[in-house]
């Protein structure tokens, strides 16, 4: 099976000490790499290069999660599309391998995508994070699981997955022009259409946030904009249910292993203000234009 790997970058400079070596130490070498980097202004496009990429510039106002990736799964010719963000950095020489290997377990699986752990230095809400949507064992997500997994049953991620081409090209492609999510859409299609979405936990890579409290809000509130524009997949696979009370569980457990119940508070606030953000989301045909671009984490996207 030829592969592609695709990322998109911007600015990823300080990630690159880390990303190049791992991505050279892979045993799985993607047949071509193609890098869409939205007009950086330090030396990422140089460096990629050097490395060996194919690097396409494109004006930054142009970036959009699900057109871009659309765009650049089109300009190469792999059966799988290996999609990843600058900030993933496989942990393991085998990463790649057994990404596809999952993929390849079975014909219907569509996507796989894999474990992020945190980064090293991650925090200790932004390692709970991971640890909560990313656990110890794969598995298979099909339409059937709806009614257990909620929306979960779409969950996927372009920080670090594999796309069949055919299955990709089945549904669609990638949507040509969402704020975010494009990953759950994706995913979302090919349960319908009748393939499967695998998690591969044996696909290692370190990628972690700890955001700040308003990066919270604004990342809620560009959720709140896609699932609000897109009520098909609530129709589809049912709502998160009691994820969002589990969730918030989880990071307190984690404050109360770390020793640090003092920070109790804060994830109280970080969980109204995601609450807050993506009910706004959801009104956003009502907010002025001015508003929504202060709000979102994307102000390019309004136009």
């Amino acid at each position: 099976m030829r592969t592609s790997l695709i990322i998109p970058t911007r600015n990823a400079s300080s990630h690159l000490a880390r990303l190049l070596p791992a991505l050279k130490m892979q045993t799985l070498q993607p047949d071509e790499m193609l890098v869409v980097d939205s007009a950086s202004s330090d030396d990422t496009v140089a460096r990629f290069r050097e490395f060996g990429a194919r690097v396409e510039v494109i004006d930054a106002r142009d970036f959009n999660h699900g057109g871009t990736r659309r765009w650049a799964s089109e300009q190469v010719g792999g059966d799988a599309l290996i999609v990843m963000t600058q900030d993933a950095i496989p942990a393991t020489p085998e990463t790649f391998a057994n990404l596809l290997d999952e993929l390849q377990q079975d014909p219907l699986n569509g996507v796989a995508y894999g474990r992020q752990l945190p980064h090293p230095d991650a925090g200790v809400l932004g390692a709970q994070s991971r640890h909560f949507n990313y656990p110890e064992h794969s598995r298979s997500k099909s339409l059937a699981d709806a009614p257990e997994l909620g929306i979960k049953t779409c969950f996927s991620s372009d920080s670090f997955s594999v796309y069949r081409r055919s299955a990709l090209e089945a549904v669609g492609g990638f949507p040509k022009d969402v704020i975010g999510s494009e990953d759950a859409f994706v995913a979302a299609r090919m349960l319908l259409e009748g393939y499967k979405v695998r998690y591969a936990a044996t696909a290692l890579v370190h990628h972690s946030h700890d955001y700040k409290l308003m990066d919270e809000f604004h990342r809620y509130f560009d959720i709140g904009v896609f699932y609000g524009r897109e009520p098909w997949i609530k129709q589809a696979f049912g709502d998160a249910g009691g994820e969002g009370k589990r969730y918030v569980l989880a990071e307190l457990a984690a404050l109360r292993k770390a020793g640090a119940l003092h920070r109790v508070p804060e994830v109280l606030v970080r969980s109204a203000f995601k609450l807050l953000g993506y009910r706004l989301g959801h009104l956003e045909r009502r907010l002025p234009l001015a508003i929504k671009r202060r709000i979102s984490m994307f102000p390019g996207y309004w136009r």
